[in-house]
């Protein structure tokens, strides 16, 4: 086949397309193009493992070097795509070279939300999402510094996890009035707020950060009118799609490029996958997923349809959260105005948070359970219906619990 394929975003999906195209039977040429200087990697363990110093940057890594090149795959890294010439059917790279492609992947996923206050560019103040921005993160954690961490999502509570082990003085600002607000559901916030503190983390609620305060370098976090003393501050309030790329080259595009459920894009040569895509979920409501299940899941479905074996995406969508001891995993997407239901205690830092919606099972929030979860998965996809008091007795066996 004399088919080439470009893909744009050395990331989880990147990666994922091209052992897919491979084991679809694609024979064409396929180039990988990266802009940091390292083949695909994993997100996830940066702010867990990876800064805690317990994984290797060679665990990292998706696939083996070798792999690339028994794959015949071209990796272009450390370089950046500036344009997509869709009449020429052509990528620009910020080296000066274009390539030309038959289709084209774009999976670029996400960057950082830049914070807006005075202070913010003081030297200290740090964001997570590469494995530079952890190095460098690394080199601040030694016992008793003080670290600010502005955002009580996953990504500020994973490394406040890890502060604290450190020995880390830890204060956590949350403008929302509850941790994980726009993830979890109220218990389950309830649940981490009481960990965190429990293991010394300040954590202040409905506290927005007004200003970073020093002379050149991060001395104090201004919040609620009052100066918090700080020597490092990790800002973690969310990420946002690479779309650029694709509005620029006149691709719709709304919070995500918009894709159908072949991960194509308005146009028929090109695809998309994962944090930089918008895609109508299983209930028929456009979302975009920010999670590995998602990368991984749309990049398959990409790769089989550039492959010319199109499949409907209609996956459940799965996340997942390691702090201090507890595994934090979620499947299906809850709502306002879902049936909460809380199967098992709390206190005993095992248990599960079910949502049902018109009865039927919808998402599930398990906490070192993993039956609750897998079997939470399964009943999510067969859309089945479970009466609450049955979900919420531990008596029964989760593995027989639809029965």
């Amino acid at each position: 086949m004399s088919e080439r394929i470009v893909i744009i975003g050395a990331g989880q999906s990147g990666a994922q397309a091209v052992a897919t195209l491979r084991s679809e039977g694609f024979a064409g040429a396929i180039t990988l193009v990266g802009d940091e200087p390292y083949a695909p990697y994993q997100r996830p363990p940066l702010s867990k493992a990876y800064l805690m110093g317990t994984m290797e940057r060679e665990r990292l890594f998706l696939k083996p070097d070798a792999f690339y090149k028994e794959a015949h795959c071209e990796l272009i890294l450390g370089v950046a795509a500036t344009k997509i010439d869709r009449a020429a059917k052509s990528v620009h790279l910020a080296d000066g070279r274009a390539l030309a492609y038959d289709k084209l992947l774009i999976a670029t996923g996400s960057h950082v939300r830049k914070i807006r206050c005075p202070g913010a560019d003081l030297a200290g103040v740090h964001y997570l999402r590469g494995i530079a921005d952890v190095d460098a993160l690394r080199e601040a954690f030694t016992p008793g510094r003080k670290l600010a961490i502005v955002g009580g999502g996953y990504i500020g509570l994973e490394v406040a996890a890890v502060a604290a082990k450190r020995g880390i003085d830890v204060t956590v600002f949350e403008a929302m009035d509850r941790l994980m607000a726009r993830a979890v559901s109220v218990p389950v916030s309830d649940f981490y707020l009481k960990v965190h503190q429990a293991a010394g983390v300040t954590v202040l609620l409905n506290t927005g950060v007004d200003a970073f305060e020093g002379n050149a370098r991060l001395e104090a976090v201004r919040a609620a009118g009052k100066s918090h003393p700080a020597d490092v501050s990790l800002v973690g309030i969310g990420i946002v799609p690479n779309e650029e790329l694709a509005r620029e080259a006149g691709l719709p595009c709304e919070d995500g490029i918009i894709v159908d459920a072949s991960s194509a894009t308005a146009d028929p040569a090109i695809f998309a996958a994962g944090d930089c895509t918008r895609h109508i979920g299983r209930e028929g409501v456009p979302l975009r997923l920010e999670c590995v299940q998602n990368a991984i899941d749309q990049a398959k479905h990409a790769a089989m349809c550039m492959a010319g074996k199109p499949s409907t995406y209609r996956e459940v969508p799965w996340f997942w959260s390691d702090q201090y001891d507890l595994k934090l995993q979620i499947a299906g997407l809850a709502r306002p105005g879902d049936r909460v239901v809380v199967r098992g205690n709390p206190e005993s830092r095992k248990f599960a948070v079910f949502h049902l919606r018109d009865g039927a099972v919808a998402a599930v929030e398990a906490i070192n359970a993993a039956p609750e979860y897998l079997v939470g998965r399964k009943l999510i996809a067969d859309g089945a219906k479970i009466a609450p008091e049955r979900l919420s007795d531990t008596s029964i066996p989760m593995k027989t619990i639809a029965q």
